[in-house]
């Protein structure tokens, strides 16, 4: 059996949390060229570089990440086991990398993930915010174990992986209470030259309604167009714009911003999926996460 030499990769940790190797050999008490040698050996041992310079500091190289993702890991359960010794009490929680697309509503992530935070003495929950593209490639080195997203992959993807429809939602117009009110007869031809609050260009929802848009002949006035989906409603709920958004959260919308639904863009319908390394789910919390997203939260659809 080969053999880590977890010295070296103590090492490695201490120089990549500190930034450079002469803060890690300071906090270490070694001198830096033992150090710089330990982490050359961990270097040849692993067959790619862990570093790369950046001025007179350090920068991680992709790899580098990768490997310091492990060792957070590593030393965090051992620091997890002797708290457990110390106190008496069990420690040992399974985790769960979960990576959300940037792009779906906090709302909805929010509600996805009660399955996984309700189990919170059995696992430790981790959520990682990208775009998807990027937790798609974290799937093929593990660091992350699921993946929710908007849309379905690709068979185009470059990476081996799932899908696992999670439900849909139908999607609405929603504003301040004097706008939607000015804007619910009408509709959707009030729209026009109305001031419109719109997500990212190149997400599916985006793409949805410029496509409603040009169906329906009505041209708004866009605001802006904002990527952070709660900063979008922020805005609309103090009367910037309207916006669309998933009638799966409307009273959440209406209840948390005080944006009110003054009419149904019919016709749009987002999709939201888990994707997995795997083809059949079997991890615990995702199940959970799968089968309540399917019954309590896109089951009840208005």
């Amino acid at each position: 059996m080969d053999w880590l030499n977890y010295h070296h990769l103590l090492y490695f940790w201490m120089a990549a949390r500190e930034g450079s190797i002469s803060k890690a050999a300071q906090t270490l008490r070694l001198a830096q060229p033992t150090l710089s040698g330990q982490i050359k050996q961990l270097e040849d041992r692993l067959g790619q570089p862990l570093f790369a310079k950046a001025g007179r500091g350090l920068r991680l190289t992709e790899f580098g990440e990768l490997v310091l993702d492990y060792a957070d890991q590593i030393f965090g359960l051992g620091q997890e086991l002797l708290r457990t010794v110390e106190t008496g009490l069990p420690g040992r929680r399974s985790r769960l990398v979960v990576g959300v697309a940037d792009v779906i509503p906090k709302l909805i992530i929010k509600r996805l993930l009660e399955p996984a935070l309700a189990m919170s003495d059995q696992i430790r929950l981790i959520i990682d915010e990208a775009p998807v593209e990027e937790l798609v490639a974290a799937l093929a080195t593990h660091s992350v174990d699921v993946v929710v997203a908007d849309e379905a992959l690709g068979s185009g993807s470059p990476v081996r992986a799932f899908n696992h429809p999670l439900g849909a939602s139908r999607v609405a117009w929603f504003g301040d209470r004097r706008t939607a009110e000015r804007l619910r007869r009408g509709f959707p031809r009030t729209l026009h030259g109305a001031p419109v609050l719109l997500p990212s260009e190149g997400t599916a929802l985006r793409r949805s309604i410029d496509e409603w848009l040009a169906q329906h002949e009505v041209t708004p006035q866009v605001v802006a167009e904002v990527e952070d989906s709660a900063l979008l409603k922020t805005l609309g709920s103090e009367g910037v714009g309207v916006f669309a958004a998933p009638t799966v959260i409307a009273q959440d919308i209406q209840e948390r911003y005080g944006a009110v639904r003054f009419g149904d863009a019919v016709g749009i319908v987002e999709r939201y999926f888990a994707i997995s390394a795997e083809r059949r789910v079997r991890n615990p919390a995702v199940l959970a996460i799968c089968a309540a997203a399917r019954v309590d939260v896109f089951g009840s659809d208005d």
